[in-house]
């Protein structure tokens, strides 16, 4: 037939001509559909032989994404992951839980020794009434009884451990219990080898706290404000098992006990290898809330204590709090809250306020004053630290590995913004694998990441709270504005990657950051990207410019943006555009985006194969958004419209229809109808879960079938569709009520029969003559309709 018959006609049917006829990629696209390619024409009489070149066809990029070739759209499971990690935005105050200078009650310090202005009051006695009130609510950690036979062996201990996880508390018991409640704290300034005998009191017990080996290099000499830097030598002292040899030797001549507390880190990690160290594990937050319930509640009506331990548990208190495990530190703030709501001295309102405060809390400590003193060697561990934390935001739940390289890239972008002149390098054998996770307040665990056509295992990496990554990505956004420049290049470094895993996350992660100032992120993220002539870039804009809109106060930002973009002359611009619009969030409703789309293609030629191809993309993406009707409806329309530009669009989209798995097509929403058929392409999913719609898909599928220079292409995708579908028995029923629909007239009929004969006797792939019968007679019973 002719292409200028292109009005959908439902019994128009494909000239059975020879299978080299001009459907598919070797047609002539918008003009003599029908012709088959004769042999090679002789040259001119006027002169020497020139040949012709064909005109671009839609259909040849039909069945591929915008981003083949370069690592795909990836599967619904990373985007579903990512969007359940950046959901939420932490808001409201915060505090701050504690510091060097206070002493809570119970596990935590209560009583602040010195202030920063006045340093020499930091050394000195602890308190008896808060040795006394340890006694009555301390929970002993695993292996505290290990820990006390090693105190009492070697006179020394060094305890490793994250701040707030109860360290202090048990350095405290310990002491308190060997020397019977006389303990001292030493000056943190000082270090392990500047002590002398003489500081140290006999019969007591001597606290030490060294400060965070990711706060400045360990034991680096001071250097003057004035000083030159030295790039080339660097004299550090670093704390070894002969320093506190001679430490435990001090304490011995002195009859007296030392406890020395390190953070999780480097440091940690030497010192845990030899004899004095040991890990200090957090008890269990259940326990230590319930001591201190009971101190806290005591003299209260009888229920008070249950009721206090019952609001704990309850589902919007855990929802505030967005961690799945307190330390002893917030656990005794918890209690503190629950008992004053007890007593009425809080409402819920404020209760739930104050828990939600738990997690900015958290974030607030990790990053202030992170690169102090401010000169590179100095703060790079504290440097990496933060960046890993910040890296675990964006991927959280996902490989490991990938955050931990990400996590690399993001300390090179913050050392050079601190010091442009210095190259940072990289540790090659740094903390341990199993020992960084604690740095984020995370975990390792099995997992699986989601590839779209297969799902592999991986050591996945998580925080310990849903609440964590929007309070770390918050907490740097807002509270820190020159971290925003290399944040901003390191995500769009990562929206370079052409694994959806990387990419995908980054994206919507750069979305959220939009979503929070548009002025600055549309400049410094999307409109770089939204530019670029790669397509992995650009289809990262159209993500993150999506997942900005859900955000009603930027959406019309974004309606404006897309509206110039498509209007414009920059085809890269109007191709993320399109790819915006698959997403739904920009336009607000299928029909607003579908609508977008149109008045785009509309103006094209319908031989564009670019803007063709990514607005087909963008229409199987909104049939997969979990409300497919209106799409094929105007699918429809779209065809009885006539022009020839609209009707290539339904074509290519319909045979995307076919080879697309739906894992592919996920949206900035959640369809979990479509999660069991992830694995089938979107057209078995759509007739599994909207059944209705078969004979819609049907007249769709005839149409695209019958025409001339869609039906090659057409027949080849319902051909792998066929091919699927015979190895999966629930596709294969949703297939076999689809195909009497197809096989409505005697021609229909020939054609689906002869595509079967072609599957079964494949040479290479046969196909199982079973599902092939069933299909077959499946094809017979269009006949009697």
């Amino acid at each position: 037939m002719s292409d200028q018959d292109d009005a959908p006609a439902p019994e128009e049917s494909r000239d059975e001509a020879s299978p080299g006829g001009s459907g598919g990629s070797g047609g002539s696209g918008g003009t003599g559909g029908g012709e088959t390619s004769g042999p090679e024409r002789p040259a001119s009489e006027g002169g020497a032989e020139t040949p012709s070149t064909p005109e671009p066809s839609p259909f040849e990029r039909a069945g591929r994404s915008p981003v083949d070739g370069v690592g795909g759209t990836g599967g619904a499971g990373t985007a579903r992951a990512a969007l359940r990690t950046l959901a939420p935005r932490p808001a409201g105050r915060t505090y701050e839980i504690g510091g060097d200078g206070h002493i809570y009650e119970g596990n935590q310090w209560i009583t602040q020794f010195w202030a920063g202005t006045r340093p020499e009051l930091v050394q000195g006695a602890v308190p008896q009434e808060t040795l006394q009130h340890l006694d009555d609510v301390y929970r002993e950690v695993p292996g505290y009884a290990r820990m006390r036979d090693l105190l009492r062996g070697n006179r020394l201990l060094v305890l490793s451990g994250e701040p707030g996880s109860g360290r202090k508390a048990t350095a405290l018991a310990l002491l308190s219990e060997v020397t019977d409640h006389k303990v001292n704290r030493l000056d943190p300034r000082h270090r392990v080898d500047e002590i002398d005998t003489a500081s140290l009191e006999g019969g007591f017990g001597h606290l030490l706290e060294l400060p965070s080996d990711e706060g400045r290099a360990e034991h680096e000499p001071h250097r003057g404000r004035d000083e030159p830097r030295d790039r080339t030598r660097r004299t550090r002292v670093r704390l070894s098992e002969l320093h506190l040899d001679r430490f435990s030797e001090q304490l011995r001549e002195q009859d007296a006990y030392g406890v020395v507390l390190v953070e999780s880190g480097d440091l940690a990690d030497r010192l845990l290898r030899g004899r004095y160290g040991m890990y200090c594990p957090p008890p269990p937050s259940h326990e230590v809330l319930h001591r201190h319930l009971r101190m806290l509640l005591r003299g209260e009506p009888e229920g008070a204590l249950d009721g206090a331990r019952a609001l704990a548990t309850r589902a919007d208190v855990t929802k505030a709090l967005g961690l799945d495990a307190l330390r002893p530190r917030e656990a005794a703030r918890l209690a503190d809250h629950l008992a004053r709501r007890q007593k009425e001295e809080l409402t819920d309102a404020e209760l739930l306020e104050d828990c939600s405060a738990f997690v900015r809390a958290q974030a607030r400590s990790w990053f202030a004053g992170a690169d102090r003193p401010g000169t590179l060697p100095e703060a790079l561990p504290a440097l990496n630290a933060t960046a890993f934390r910040i890296a675990v935001a964006v991927f959280n739940g996902s490989a490991y590995s990938i955050a931990a390289e990400a996590a690399e890239l993001l300390t090179w972008e913050l050392a050079a913004t601190l010091d442009p002149e210095q190259p940072p390098g990289r540790r090659l054998f740094g903390t341990h694998a199993d020992s960084r996770p604690v740095l984020a307040r995370s975990v390792l665990e099995d997992g699986e990441l989601d590839l779209g056509s297969v799902k592999v295992p991986v050591r996945a990496i998580r925080f310990q709270g849903e609440a964590l990554a929007p309070a770390v990505l918050a907490e740097i956004w807002d509270g820190y504005h020159n971290v925003r420049g290399p944040v901003s290049r390191w995500l769009r470094t990562l929206c370079h990657d052409p694994r959806p895993e990387v990419w995908v996350r980054a994206s919507i992660a750069a979305g959220v950051l939009c979503s929070w100032d548009w002025i600055y992120g549309f400049g410094e993220l999307i409109a770089p990207m939204a530019a670029m002539d790669s397509a992995v870039p650009r289809m990262a804009a159209a993500t993150a410019l999506a997942e900005a809109a859900r955000n009603p106060r930027v959406k019309p930002a974004v309606v404006a943006v897309l509206k110039e973009w498509a209007n414009g002359e920059d085809d890269d611009l109007l191709d993320t555009a399109l790819l915006t619009h698959g997403y739904v969030l920009a336009a607000g409703t299928v029909t607003g985006s579908l609508d977008a789309l149109a008045r785009v293609v509309r103006r094209r030629e319908a031989t564009d194969v670019d803007v063709i191809g990514t607005a087909s993309f963008s229409v199987v993406r909104l049939l997969a958004s979990g409300d497919p009707e209106p799409v094929v409806r105007r699918m429809a329309a779209w065809l009885r419209d006539g022009r020839l530009n609209l009707a290539n669009l339904v074509l290519v989209s319909m045979l995307n229809t076919l080879t697309f798995r739906t894992t592919h097509l996920w949206g900035l929403r959640d369809v979990p109808e479509l999660e069991p058929h992830a694995a089938r392409p979107l057209l078995v999913a759509l007739l599994a879960t909207h059944p209705s719609l078969a004979p819609h898909f049907a007249g769709l599928l005839r149409h695209t079938l019958s025409t001339g220079r869609s039906g090659e292409a057409a027949l080849d995708g319902l051909g792998s569709l066929l091919r699927r579908a015979s190895r999966d028995e629930e596709a294969l029923d949703h297939v076999c009520r689809l195909l009497p629909l197809l096989g409505v007239t005697r021609r229909d009929r020939d054609r689906l029969r002869g595509l079967l004969k072609e599957l079964v006797g494949d040479r290479d792939r046969p196909m199982d003559r079973r599902a092939a019968g069933r299909m077959w007679d499946a094809v017979a019973e269009g006949a009697e309709r």
